[in-house]
């Protein structure tokens, strides 16, 4: 017997709980400047039921970068808004419902 998932009552392997999470969040990026005027790109608002630190890997993978999640945010090293754009929609978030900053 497979495990159900506890939120929409499919099997694990055809929940629809997570690509229903990405639709419904309004992504924010940005790029803030931290000490020594090193440049970080947040990702914020994204919504918590995700798995971040998979998004986070994923990211870095892509873009060849180091970077952390904290405070429900997920924080790159450098000035990548444009390049972390098109990651997240590469991983299936809508382009309408990302903003950069």
């Amino acid at each position: 017997m497979t495990e159900m998932c506890p939120a929409c009552g499919l099997p694990k392997d055809l929940c629809v709980c997570q690509e229903i999470a990405k639709e419904k969040q309004k992504i924010r990026i940005r790029v803030e400047t931290k000490k020594y005027q090193k440049r970080m790109t947040v990702i914020e608002n994204l919504d918590p039921d995700t798995d971040l630190e998979d998004i986070c890997t994923q990211l870095k993978r892509k873009l060849a970068c180091g970077g952390t999640v904290k405070n429900g945010r997920i924080e790159l090293q450098g000035g990548r808004t444009d390049r972390v754009k098109e990651a997240l929609i590469k991983l299936n978030f809508p382009e309408d419902r990302i903003e950069t900053s």
